[in-house]
């Protein structure tokens, strides 16, 4: 072999080889994931998440990114929380509410977005179906169906039978379900013999209000159907029904766990541990048009007796004798 083709190869080989070098040194890209919240960073459900990711064999900040944007109430921030989420090209958007997947939806058309939690994304018109969602949300309902909010007040009933004039703190800011939830309250209302006083949430200062106006009424329970504004306030919604003796049903455990005396609604923890089976999906190729919108797959009814003895009032057996967690202490 001659000389000049000998160094030819020679040199062929060693820019190879610098190159599968540069190749093996350059850093592997983690995939990003964003996480929109419309209330403050103090979120009960996400260590629930983290472990979901964890399950599957992600470590964050190892082999996955997330970006965290905290809306803290306000939803005038969450278009631009969106967009900046948008703007560092994540690979997938998690949002909360209909509030903030609205808002993923108006800053994006092409990154995946998973709903957790958030309502019911057909009736908040974010999606076609929950079989067929038919754009680039998808994710997980907390609703099973209509008529669980006349659940709750119906098992408040059972617990307090004297109970005559019902409180409803209801949020609009959870979106179409909360008119909804209170027009099926109003209903079930009819059938149990009670009246209701609804009274519109939408900043923690209505719901101090709220609490004042009872004062001067004849309410004697009280019916929280949830909302990312009585969420954020949970432990001083539970602080005030306490103080004014209130018998009170919520729709998640979280105002239990804050001092609330009933709960009855879909396992949160569950729903954003699925929700990283979604992310994984999507960072693995599906795409959101193609994953159904998933119901909720746990519901769960918590009495807190520790509650009920603060309050004054004891849980008939036959409603106690259903709860799949009591709290006594």
């Amino acid at each position: 072999m001659k000389k000049s083709a000998m160094s030819s190869i020679l040199v062929a080989l060693f820019v190879l080889v610098l190159g599968v070098v540069a190749q093996a040194q350059q850093p592997t890209k983690i995939p990003r994931i964003g996480f929109l919240f419309s209330g403050s960073n103090d979120q009960p459900h996400l260590p629930s998440f983290r472990q979901g990711l964890h399950d599957l064999g992600y470590i964050e900040g190892k082999s996955i990114a997330i970006e965290y944007r905290y809306a803290a109430g306000k939803p005038d921030a969450l278009p631009g929380l969106a967009a900046e989420l948008v703007g560092l090209n994540v690979d997938v958007i998690l949002t909360t509410t209909p509030l903030s997947s609205r808002a993923a939806l108006q800053a994006t058309s092409t990154i995946p977005i998973v709903g957790v939690g958030a309502g019911d994304p057909v009736l908040e018109g974010l999606v076609n179906s929950l079989a067929r969602p038919g754009g680039n949300l998808t994710g997980l309902s907390n609703v099973a169906a209509p008529g669980m909010v006349g659940k709750l007040l119906e098992l408040l009933k059972e617990a307090s039978p004297k109970a005559s004039v019902v409180a409803v703190l209801w949020n609009a800011g959870a979106g179409e379900f909360a008119g909804a939830g209170l027009e099926e309250a109003k209903t079930a209302a009819k059938v149990l013999g009670v009246r209701l006083r609804p009274y519109e949430i939408k900043s923690v200062g209505d719901i101090e209000r709220a609490f004042d106006d009872l004062k001067k009424s004849q309410v004697n329970a009280l019916l929280i159907p949830g909302g990312p504004v009585m969420t954020q306030h949970s432990k001083r919604i539970a602080e005030l029904a306490t103080k004014h003796r209130l018998p009170a049903m919520y729709n998640s455990r979280q105002f239990v766990e804050n001092g609330g005396l009933m709960a009855y609604g879909a396992n949160f923890g569950d729903i954003y541990r699925r929700a990283a089976t979604y992310v994984d999906k999507i960072l693995k190729g599906r795409k959101a048009v193609d994953l159904p919108v998933e119901q909720p797959m746990k519901f769960e009814f918590i009495v807190n007796l520790k509650a009920a003895k603060q309050i004054g009032v004891t849980i008939p057996p036959n409603v106690l004798v259903r709860a799949d967690k009591v709290i006594k202490d």
